[in-house]
C-alpha cells in the first residue's frame, strides 16, 4: 500500500499508526472545533472538549461504518456525547476552581484564534438555542440536519437511530417550529399594528428561528 493509499485510511487505521492520526486530527480538527464552537462560548473548554473528541476516537474507532455516513458524521456523534456529558458535568459542578484545576493553559494566540471561531458561530450557537424547546429527540435531529448541515442518513448514524426515525423526528420538528414561527409572526404583527396607529416600532421574529423552520439553517 502506497503512502497515498494510506492517508486515506479511516479511524480503524489511524489509531494504529501516528503518522496517519495526525492525518485523521488535520483532516477533521476545524470541523470538531466549529461543532464544538457552536455549543460553548468558553475558548478554554472549546479546547479541552475538542482534544477529548479525539481521545475518544481511540476507543471508538472501531465503531466506524463508511457505509452509514462520513467520517465527519461519525465524529460529530462522539462529539456530542462528550459535549452532553461536559453539559451534565457542569449542572453537577458546584466548584467553579474544580473546573479550572487540571485544565491546560493555553497561548494568547490560541484563546485569541478560538475565540474567533466562537464568534464566528455565533449564528450556530442562536439556532441551537431556538431549537430548545423541542423534544430531545426531535431537537437532535434538527441540530446535525439543521445546524451542523449532516444528511438525514447521517445524522440517524451519529444518532444510532434508523433513518425513518430521524426522518419522521426532523418532521415533527420542522412543523413545531413552523407553528411557532407562525404564532410569532402574527403576534408582530398585531404589535406592528398597533405600534402603527401609535407611531412606534416594532420588533420581528427570531430570524434564528425562521430560518430552522424553514430547513435554511
Amino acid at each position: 500500500m502506497d503512502d497515498a493509499e494510506r492517508l486515506q485510511g479511516g479511524p480503524a487505521e489511524a489509531v494504529r499508526d501516528p503518522r496517519l492520526f495526525e492525518e485523521f486530527y488535520r483532516r477533521h480538527v476545524d470541523a470538531v472545533m466549529r461543532f464544538v464552537a457552536r455549543r460553548v462560548d468558553d475558548p478554554h473548554t472549546a479546547a479541552d472538549l475538542t482534544a477529548e473528541i479525539f481521545l475518544a476516537v481511540l476507543d471508538s474507532a472501531h465503531t466506524y461504518r463508511p457505509r452509514l455516513g462520513s467520517e465527519t458524521a461519525w465524529l460529530y456523534g462522539i462529539a456530542r456525547n462528550i459535549v452532553s456529558s461536559e453539559r451534565r458535568r457542569v449542572v453537577r459542578e458546584t466548584e467553579h476552581n474544580l473546573r479550572i484545576s487540571g485544565r491546560r493553559l493555553l497561548e494568547a494566540d490560541d484563546i485569541a484564534r478560538i475565540e474567533d471561531q466562537i464568534d464566528a458561530e455565533s449564528p450556530g450557537r442562536r439556532a441551537l438555542a431556538a431549537l430548545a424547546r423541542l423534544p430531545d429527540g426531535e431537537r437532535a435531529v434538527m441540530e446535525l440536519i439543521a445546524v451542523d448541515q449532516l444528511t438525514v442518513t447521517e445524522a440517524a448514524a451519529s444518532l444510532g437511530i434508523r433513518q425513518v426515525t430521524a426522518r419522521v423526528r426532523l418532521h415533527r420538528a420542522r412543523k413545531a417550529l413552523r407553528e411557532e414561527t407562525d404564532v410569532k409572526v402574527a403576534e408582530t404583527n398585531s404589535r406592528a399594528a398597533q405600534a402603527s396607529s401609535m407611531g412606534a416600532g416594532a420588533g420581528t421574529p427570531d430570524a434564528s428561528l425562521l430560518h430552522v423552520a424553514r430547513g435554511e439553517a
